[in-house]
């Protein structure tokens, strides 16, 4: 399909989203960024990182193998979250107040799980503005495939090595990836058959300056994991790379689980967050892992307050918003959902809404409201 470029999309492309209510003052307090709970977050991330990388390499230098690989599975499970997940609150710039501790575990972060920051703050700029009007927005080109196939959750629960990005931005595993991040060193993109490639190439085209940064930032990413491999070699610790390298697709599977309900099988070109985008409750540690992301259309609702308040928004606007489903209730949505989109293939799932649910805009949201916090990067903000 051939889309409009996207900067005549920023000219002809304005959706008037639909914002629950809550009184200004609470908003206020909601937004506050906090130095002391980024720490908790991104410290206590990082971390808990640090001490599943710690137990890989001490069974392996005891050469505990059982151990070791339920080790390895538990520190690839905490690391696939920094993919994607804690990169993209750090993106937003609302988990610490000071600004250059957002850039620091941003970019750390990012350089251990291979993610792209430059590219995604481009391309999720326009996922927030246009959230699945196609045109604007093809972060998550639906219909989404709910995939449960036995070679794709192999994968998942060992090493996610061949998986192809196909419609979703910056997903995939660790060989295509790669391939990825080298040719974006050089400046070129993949076939754009893929929708996740041509998505990309209309991320450079529309914002050169960023595309600039994001191949300095691949060329720093394979020299990184380069040294990473010499030194392994050199000093026989062939272990690092397990630890450094390649742990982000290691474990994928509750990463994937609780990630793919955010948007799968719901409606595009709708104006109401509520009816595009899916939130869910999940235990706590979990919670902690996935970034509150599971609160994800209170997120889009109101992309700038910080991921360690949206339980507290959720549960100020619970009455305007749809009851969240459980990870299993999820699940069963989306697959009922792909199964019918089969035979019909504009059938999307319409999430119903409380009896208490407001539908109509009160007046255009105020600029705070609408904030994606620090996200968009020069040329769009």
């Amino acid at each position: 399909m051939q889309y409009q470029p996207l900067s005549d999309v920023r000219e002809t492309l304005n959706v008037q989203w639909y914002r629950s209510k809550m009184p200004p003052e609470r908003f206020r307090e909601l937004s506050k960024r906090s130095n002391r709970q980024g720490w908790i977050q991104a410290g206590g991330h990082f971390g808990l990182f640090s001490l599943t990388g710690a137990a890989v390499y001490l069974t392996w230098a005891q050469g505990y193998w059982i151990a070791f690989l339920a080790a390895l599975f538990v520190h690839g499970t905490v690391a696939t979250f920094f993919r994607g997940t804690a990169t993209h609150e750090l993106g937003h710039g609302t988990v610490f107040d000071t600004k250059w501790l957002n850039k620091f575990f941003l970019f750390l972060f990012s350089l251990i799980s291979w993610w792209n920051p430059f590219d995604y703050a481009a391309s999720h700029t326009y996922h927030h503005r246009y959230t699945l009007h196609p045109e604007g927005d093809r972060e998550n080109l639906l219909p989404l495939h709910p995939n449960v196939g036995g070679t794709f959750l192999l994968q998942l629960f060992t090493v996610n090595l061949l998986t192809q990005p196909g419609r979703t931005f910056g997903k995939g595993g660790l060989l295509s990836t790669i391939w990825v991040t080298m040719l974006d060193a050089v400046g070129k993109v993949g076939s754009t058959e893929i929708p996740a490639n041509e998505w990309l190439r209309a991320l450079h085209e529309d914002q050169p300056d960023q595309h600039s940064r994001s191949m300095w930032w691949s060329r720093a990413q394979l020299a990184f994991h380069s040294a990473v491999l010499i030194v392994a070699i050199v000093t026989g610790l062939w272990v690092l790379p397990l630890i450094i390298t390649i742990p982000s697709y290691v474990g994928n599977w509750l990463s994937y689980f609780v990630a793919l309900p955010q948007h799968c099988g719901l409606m595009e070109n709708t104006s109401d967050f509520r009816k595009s985008t899916r939130s869910i409750r999940l235990p706590r540690v979990i919670e902690f892992l996935y970034w509150y992301m599971n609160w994800h259309t209170e997120h889009h609702m109101y992309a700038g307050i910080p991921c360690y308040n949206l339980p507290a928004l959720a549960a100020e606007i619970k009455d305007d918003m749809p009851e969240p489903r459980n990870l299993r209730q999820a699940w069963r949505e989306m697959l009922d959902t792909w199964e019918r989109q089969k035979s019909e293939p504009g059938y999307v799932f319409d999430i119903p809404l409380p009896v208490t649910a407001k539908t109509e805009r009160r007046r255009k949201a105020k600029v705070e409201e609408a904030s994606i916090g620090d996200l968009a990067p020069e040329g769009l903000a």
